[in-house]
């Protein structure tokens, strides 16, 4: 870290094994992805649940190149445990972040759209036309979000294309 490890505490005294143990971990975290800039790691002990005792939060704020990546891990009994949990949603964010700078993410395609173009409602099946003026058979059991019979010419959909015997043909199709 170009910036040193910052360690914050409110309404709660940190004793060194605590520090120690959050050193540490920022230290994996800095192993694992040493282009972290600065870290800093607030813990608070907000208010003394009626039941539960006293609850920690754990903030962990990490700047990196391009982004401020932010983890906050809700209340815990147990501060190692919080502890932990920060830590380890922290390595989770970094990996993603490290993912996307690499270009490893998938992006998924969105679904195609098109027009209904023909109904035959007492058969049970109709077209769509898409933009590219390709038709698609569908039946009534690939719609999804409403019931076949309330369907008309011109409503927009989105669909998940296949080919069938006969060409191509969607699985499901959604009303938009």
């Amino acid at each position: 870290m170009e910036i040193p490890l910052q360690i914050t505490a409110h309404d709660i005294d940190l004793t060194d094994t605590i520090k120690a143990e959050i050193t540490e971990k920022a230290g994996k975290l800095d192993k694992f992805y040493d282009r972290i800039m600065r870290c800093r790691v607030v813990i608070e002990s907000p208010r003394r649940h009626q039941h539960e005792g006293k609850l920690y939060t754990v903030h962990i704020y990490m700047t990196v190149p391009g982004a401020e990546l932010m983890v906050k891990h809700e209340l815990n009994k147990d501060l190692y445990v919080a502890l932990r949990d920060a830590f380890h949603d922290a390595r989770r964010k970094l990996e993603d972040f490290v993912r996307e700078q690499r270009g490893d993410v998938k992006y998924h395609e969105e679904s195609p759209h098109a027009v209904i173009s023909t109904l035959f409602p007492d058969k049970g099946y109709g077209f769509l036309t898409t933009p590219d003026g390709l038709e698609v058979y569908f039946n009534a059991h690939s719609v999804i979000n409403k019931d076949f019979r309330s369907l008309k010419v011109g409503m927009k959909v989105r669909f998940v294309k296949e080919e069938g015997d006969k060409g191509p043909q969607a699985s499901t199709v959604t009303v938009t």
